[in-house]
């Protein structure tokens, strides 16, 4: 089977989004940069795109233009080992312009939406006892950031 890349479009930050990217993530990096030739002359010699890889993941950057912007309709999801993980990444990716959203999700700086989400969390929300599965939703979709700790607690306690 083919590898799937993702591709994000961007308006000129593809260059600076990969390398936050791969300075939140280990095991990244950028792997080529190509640019915008004489054909399109106003952006001659400009970032037309960047490969990079989060942890093995092949992703491209395009510096596309203004016409398309990111929204939730597509988010990227990190399973986190541990809260110890989740505040991590959630601190990295809040940074500087990020804005916090509910039950786990944010977008970051430049407005891509991520999940970020504890291991823990699916088993929580799936629990074969119905009422512990719903204590523990209710009790995600009170949080920005995720606790793992007080989802697991609120689950315990009917």
């Amino acid at each position: 089977m083919p590898r799937i890349t993702p591709n994000l479009w961007f308006d000129t930050q593809a260059q600076e989004a990969a390398e936050f990217y791969v300075s939140v993530f280990p095991n990244s990096k950028v792997t080529n940069v190509t640019n915008y030739g004489d054909a399109v002359p106003d952006r001659a010699g400009t970032v037309l795109t960047v490969e990079f890889e989060l942890d093995g993941q092949p992703y491209l950057a395009l510096n596309g233009g203004p016409q398309f912007t990111f929204d939730e309709a597509v988010s990227l999801s990190i399973a986190c080992a541990d809260q110890e993980e989740v505040d991590l990444y959630w601190s990295k990716l809040t940074a500087d312009g990020g804005e916090e959203s509910q039950c786990g999700w944010l977008k970051d700086k430049f407005g891509l939406s991520w999940q970020v989400v504890p291991a823990e969390l699916p088993p929580l929300l799936n629990d074969p006892d119905p009422g512990r599965a719903r204590r523990a939703m209710e009790a995600m979709f009170k949080m920005s950031k995720l606790d793992v700790a007080a989802v697991r607690a609120a689950a315990d306690n009917g």
